[in-house]
């Protein structure tokens, strides 16, 4: 064993410090590894114009604020700044270029209070008594395997490696999946003078607007949880009609199921937009098509037979978990590769998840998680402050 802890964290995103913030404050020590050589790296590396859909008020993690410079939704910059001020703030453990790659039961026998779990890491093996795993639902961008993928002669890129929309500028540009990323993709090529912005959609969104007559929409969605799916979506029918309007005939019908229930069904949320999408599509700067079937060399095939001329296509098309590789040898995920953790996030004794419950406001969702897990981890056995021993094995302290 070259080295113990108490409370291994693995992912120092949003998750991963809220949890660790929440654990120093009830007197807990924990220890984060993450693989890169910073926090916060995963956002880092989202597109420039990426911005929250729910406003800051709602989406601080515990113990600290957005700063008001960040405006009402804080965009990219803005979030790694307030990650990098939190982990500071709160003088949490963090121990960089650290990548776990397997997590696994310690041999049973031994004494309850020492470790239960070891870790393989980039820096050699660790164990714990508890482990949390805080890497995330959007840990990896999904491509769909289409048929004739390896054909396509364009530029293929997965919207979360797609930074800058001038770099479109003059071209004819395809954007798969008509989820938030998508959609205002789209709008920010049309913006870009892109030649062409076809956006293909397999299942029509609900759109919701970020913010109305000058207001977040967010505080009244966050209300609306609270009641029946169906309840709530027959509350939000009158107000989507007034500031959405009538899309089918540019290739958006209002779907059968409101974005509540479906919610609540799939965990995908609605589409939550500013009005220059809304504007794009309507002038036809964005035109809607159905959805892609495969790839060719010189574009798309589209489900209704037609063959879409592109010279890149932007996947939109979501993000896997890649948990399997972790834990997935433990039987703790479902068959989406999802956790099976209980409401407190435990899955099994002492092994723990957190940020991997889809649905809006998951920044600011971050801290009544992590709340719950501290009091898990806090009942279960006295959790001394006893950190890793040897820095150094694990990457020296984040400051």
């Amino acid at each position: 064993m070259e080295n113990t802890a108490d409370v291994l964290i693995i992912g120092a995103g949003p998750a991963g410090l809220a949890c660790a913030a929440v654990l120093h404050d009830a007197g807990a020590a924990a220890t984060v590894l993450e693989g890169s050589g910073t926090p916060a790296a995963a956002w880092r590396a989202r597109p420039a114009g990426l911005r929250l859909n729910t406003s800051r008020a709602f989406s601080h993690l515990p113990g600290l604020r957005f700063p008001r410079r960040a405006g009402t939704f804080p965009g990219r910059d803005d979030v790694v700044s307030y990650l990098e001020s939190y982990a500071a703030h709160h003088h949490l453990d963090i121990r960089l270029r650290t990548a776990v790659h397997r997590v696994d039961r310690v041999i049973p026998g031994g004494d309850p209070a020492e470790p239960r779990w070891a870790l393989t890491t980039s820096r050699g093996r660790v164990e714990a008594r508890h482990v949390v795993v805080a890497t995330g639902l959007l840990r990896t961008p999904s491509i769909p395997d289409w048929p004739g993928r390896d054909t396509f002669a364009g530029t293929l890129v997965a919207a979360a490696h797609h930074s800058d929309p001038a770099a479109f500028r003059g071209r004819d540009v395809l954007v798969v999946g008509a989820g938030c990323s998508g959609m205002e993709i789209a709008a920010e090529l049309a913006d870009n003078r892109a030649a062409t912005v076809h956006l293909s959609v397999r299942t029509p969104p609900n759109i919701l607007l970020r913010s109305i007559a000058g207001l977040p929409g967010d505080p009244a969605a966050m209300l609306l949880l609270h009641l029946a799916p169906r309840t709530a979506d027959a509350l939000l029918a009158p107000l989507r009609r007034l500031t959405i309007g009538d899309l089918t005939a540019y290739g958006l019908p209002v779907p059968a199921e409101g974005p509540f229930q479906r919610l609540a069904r799939t965990g995908d949320g609605p589409a939550v937009v500013d009005r220059g999408v809304l504007r794009h599509v309507r002038s036809g700067r964005i035109r809607v098509v159905p959805e892609v079937t495969a790839l060719e060399p010189s574009g798309a095939r589209l489900a209704d037979g037609r063959h879409l001329t592109t010279d890149a296509i932007i996947a939109a098309t979501g993000y896997r978990s890649a948990l399997a590789s972790l834990v997935g040898h433990l039987d703790v995920l479902d068959d989406r590769g999802r956790p099976t953790a209980g409401a407190d996030g435990q899955a099994v004794p002492g092994l723990w998840f957190i940020g991997f419950q889809p649905g809006p406001g998951q920044l600011g969702a971050l801290g009544a998680e992590a709340r719950r897990i501290t009091a898990g981890i806090t009942s279960a056995a006295a959790v001394p402050a006893r950190r890793i021993a040897d820095p150094s094995a694990c990457g020296g302290r984040a400051r």
